[in-house]
């Protein structure tokens, strides 16, 4: 299957108004665990809250009569909004014992629960902190794989690294979409191999304008709306 980019309005994540803004308004929320003493790499974060993503969409609770599918198709629905807090110690068990899936890469531990309403948050998801996830590459990141999925950051863009995670699920949820049902199968099979990378600044023109899935942000934090955050590349398209 093709990727042909959907016009600029149909888009969820376009800062301008559209029949998604009428729908009732759902958030999916992502807590990465930050310990004092052992924070994560700030890219195998960003990678982590990424699969995390795919994990939920290719769960089978998210389609047909599964339990969080009328969840998935409401958040789907409306603006495709996802917030990122962060937990440590109690806060991360008290989370853990809430309905959802957690996700672990080399570092990074980032646990996804199904769509909630965006003034529906469970009281030990509610009180846990979104500013302040602040995160650091102890080295540089090695370069992606040459067939492997890679989210490439816009290079003039500074987010912190809860707004990053969070642009890094958009950007693996619009590969998702745009993916055949054959190819998310393998994707879903070889365990959503995935890279994080800031674009160089001389290639981003070209990767805006290629055809592949383009994050627009609608602006609700940190960025203007509209900046083009994440360019999703993946083999299959």
């Amino acid at each position: 299957m093709s990727h042909v980019p959907a016009p600029a309005a149909a888009s969820p994540f376009q800062p301008e108004r559209s029949p998604r803004d009428e729908a009732p308004q759902f958030v999916l929320p992502l807590v990465v665990r930050i310990e004092r003493s052992a924070p994560p790499a700030r890219t195998d974060a960003l990678e982590t809250a990424a699969r995390a993503v795919l994990v939920l969409l290719g769960d089978e609770r998210a389609h047909g009569d599964g339990e969080w599918a009328e969840a998935v198709r409401n958040w789907e629905d409306a603006r495709i909004r996802k917030v990122v807090r962060r937990a440590r110690g109690a806060e991360w068990r008290r989370a853990e014992a809430l309905p959802g899936i957690t996700v672990t890469g080399k570092s990074a531990e980032v646990r996804v629960f199904p769509p909630i309403p965006l003034d529906g948050w469970p009281k030990d998801l509610a009180k846990l902190q979104v500013s302040g996830t602040e995160l650091d590459d102890p080295e540089p990141p090695l370069p992606a794989g040459p067939a492997e999925p890679v989210l490439w950051l816009n290079p003039d863009l500074a987010m912190s690294a809860g707004k990053a995670m969070a642009q890094a699920g958009h950007g693996a949820q619009l590969a998702w979409w745009a993916l055949s049902g054959t190819a998310r199968a393998a994707w879903r099979d070889a365990g959503y191999p995935l890279a994080v990378r800031t674009a160089a600044p001389a290639d981003w023109p070209r990767l805006t304008t290629a055809g592949l899935p383009v994050v627009r942000d609608a602006g609700f934090t940190e960025i203007a709306p509209g900046s083009c955050t994440v360019v999703a590349e993946h083999p299959a398209l």
